[in-house]
């Protein structure tokens, strides 16, 4: 509860409040535990409040203070371990710690893990700040967004770290703050036609090479690039030119930082007790104990506050596969059967239902996404089907199969030719995110362009036929930031992306195709509305093996402006190229990956075909064209 007085609520700490925690359904609890603009008595002041049952005692210490151990004592509010005080005269901006005192007699300094706002690194304290007043102005976009179905609609997500997408030119580590990446972004994503921004490492982190997916500050937006009103005008400014934003969320794990979750009141609170079921052996990270009420609070009522309080729109959820499996990167020995005596974790099942349950139902047009890699049953179906209930799953076996095809020296594709038509077989059991993401172009993995074969500008004209048939397939888009024009080196954490390349004619070509695809996407509802059933996809040829060239169609709905696609994968010309087509009228060509504006060879394609009346491809009419070599080849009708 929190009563209005003059000036500031008075926070504190209800026996409902305690009650609801403990019973892991007090989806405000950020509201109350953390740091909190308070009055008392007609004095303003900081509320503090953290839960720490195994403490003997528990302190605040901060500058306020000269972190003095002793100077202000927190009260134990009940049998659930959570402490509370008032310090009067308080602001924002106060470095602050809880200096917990642990059953065995340790002194442990812990940043709290309800902060908005912390110290950036090295520095690990956290700093009291208020997000209660922060500034929007993105009502219309948040009105149409829980009036849509994200099904139904087209999602073309551009992966983005913000450190290294672009760098300051005259600052210290180069950082762009939010506001400054901002004004930057979205004239670049406006004017490319994605739909989404996907925010790589926004929750505070203490290591930028971890690249923000062990997570310190599950509450706080990292300060390397400002404050939570600085995130909040990010979030604020894509919204209002109609472009979305969805954070990496990451449930799975956490750092042993010795000012973090870990053992944080002396003794396993957030982690599951024991290590088999509690540490990540490989990682070298402990693992949420989702069985605990608290710890499942702590993570649900996270995502309604990125959702709630900084207008997210959706959360991608990292390293599902590892919560889902007890002996995920376990050896024998490592890890503990469930009570069945299976290697599911039945209790991050429950979480899943219960968090996305509550997510979606709270925010309708909120999307979840799982990063799933295994071959898990209904990642999306419905919870009380015994579904995970999920919107989205990234689809990993779609991505494993594109990589590895078009790797492969042309002659030798013929022999793998169904390594790209499998993906369809299995399409309509989730609703899939097609990801190219920053983990295919890290660890000489090579970047997309430099993964495909041939010479330099082959290597170019294989990567526009592949993103061809990406965008073509069912399912919803990603590509990782550079990919978009044909980034040569592989990601790093600790640079720009290399923007000098646009200097060339390839990648200049590159992005104009990534722009002209993203065009065609938006602009024909038969390449999203029908994702997940074949209602909205139908092969033309996907047996031409020999001369590994693929055809298919995209349909729409109301059967009118559907997409014919013809994709060439090898160098050789396919002259008088028939394909297979349902009517006797003209097809008009929308998209042609060689024109010389894209980079390619400049070989051209007559603007409409019409159709004879032969049967070719089970068909009963055909449309007959020179296919040049390394071409995608769209066709409308």
């Amino acid at each position: 509860m929190a009563k209005k007085e003059k000036g500031r609520e008075t926070v504190f700490l209800s026996e409902a409040d305690q009650y609801l925690f403990g019973q892991g359904t007090h989806y405000d609890i950020y509201k109350k535990l953390g740091a909190h603009l308070s009055e008392e008595n007609g004095v303003k002041g900081v509320s503090f409040a953290v839960w720490a049952p195994h403490a003997q005692c528990v302190h605040v210490v901060g500058d306020f203070n000269g972190w003095n151990e002793e100077s202000h004592p927190m009260k134990k509010l009940g049998a659930g371990g959570i402490y509370q005080t008032f310090v009067p005269g308080l602001g924002t901006g106060e470095l602050y710690k809880f200096l917990i005192t642990a059953a065995d007699g340790r002194k442990l300094y812990k940043a709290d893990p309800f902060a908005n706002y912390a110290q950036l690194r090295p520095g690990t304290a956290s700093i009291t700040a208020d997000i209660t007043s922060l500034r929007w102005s993105d009502g219309a976009w948040m009105g149409q967004r829980e009036k849509k179905d994200p099904l139904k609609q087209p999602l073309a997500i551009y992966e983005c770290h913000i450190g290294s997408w672009m760098r300051h030119p005259n600052r210290g580590e180069g950082f762009y703050n939010y506001r400054e990446f901002a004004d930057r972004i979205v004239e670049y994503l406006k004017e490319l036609k994605y739909t989404h921004v996907e925010l790589i490492g926004i929750a505070e982190h203490p290591l930028d090479a971890s690249w923000g997916y062990q997570v310190t500050g599950y509450y706080a937006p990292t300060s390397r690039y400002g404050t939570p009103e600085d995130f909040a005008y990010l979030v604020n400014t894509l919204h209002k030119n109609r472009i979305g934003v969805i954070l990496d969320w990451v449930p799975a794990h956490f750092p042993r930082d010795a000012y973090g979750l870990a053992e944080f009141d002396g003794e396993p609170l957030f982690e599951h007790p024991d290590p088999r079921l509690g540490e990540h052996p490989d990682w070298g990270t402990k693992i949420f104990n989702y069985g605990k009420n608290e710890v499942k609070n702590f993570l649900i009522a996270n995502a309604l506050y990125w959702l709630r309080e900084f207008h997210i729109d959706g959360l991608r959820v990292d390293a599902v596969a590892s919560m889902l499996y007890l002996d995920y990167g376990k050896k024998d020995g490592q890890w503990v059967a469930n009570k069945y005596g299976g290697n599911k974790n039945l209790e991050a099942i429950e979480f899943f239902k219960h968090m996305n349950t509550v997510v979606r139902g709270a925010f309708p047009g909120v999307i979840t996404i799982a990063e799933e890699s295994t071959a898990w049953p209904m990642v999306t179906g419905d919870a009380q089907e015994g579904g995970l209930h999920f919107t989205f799953k990234w689809n990993m076996g779609w991505m494993h199969d594109f990589c590895e095809y078009m790797k492969l020296d042309p002659y030798f594709r013929k022999n793998n030719h169904y390594g790209l038509t499998f993906a369809m077989s299995y399409n309509n059991s989730e609703n899939y995110i097609l990801p190219l993401s920053h983990d295919e172009v890290v660890h000489l993995k090579c970047s997309m362009v430099n993964k495909m074969p041939g010479y330099h500008v082959d290597k170019y004209a294989n990567l526009r036929v592949g993103y061809a048939y990406m965008f073509g397939h069912s399912g919803k888009k990603l590509l990782f930031m550079g990919q978009e024009f044909g980034q040569e080196r592989e990601w790093s954490e600790e640079r720009e992306l290399d923007w000098f390349l646009l200097q060339n004619d390839l990648n200049r070509g590159m992005l104009e195709y990534v722009k002209a695809l993203l065009e065609l996407y938006r602009s024909y509802p038969c390449l999203y509305e029908i994702d997940n059933d074949w209602a909205g996809f139908e092969w033309v040829n996907a047996d031409d093996a020999d001369r590994s060239t693929y055809s298919f169609i995209r349909k729409s709905s109301d059967g009118k402006k559907n997409l014919l696609f013809v994709l060439n994968m090898t160098p050789m010309a396919r002259p008088g190229y028939c394909v297979g087509v349902p009517k006797k009228k003209k097809y008009r060509l929308v998209l042609n990956s060689v024109e010389e504006r894209f980079g390619g060879s400049g070989e051209q394609i007559p603007e409409e075909i019409a159709a004879t009346k032969e049967p070719s491809d089970y068909r009963p009419c055909r449309i007959t064209f020179d296919l040049p070599p390394y071409c995608a080849a769209v066709f409308a009708f």
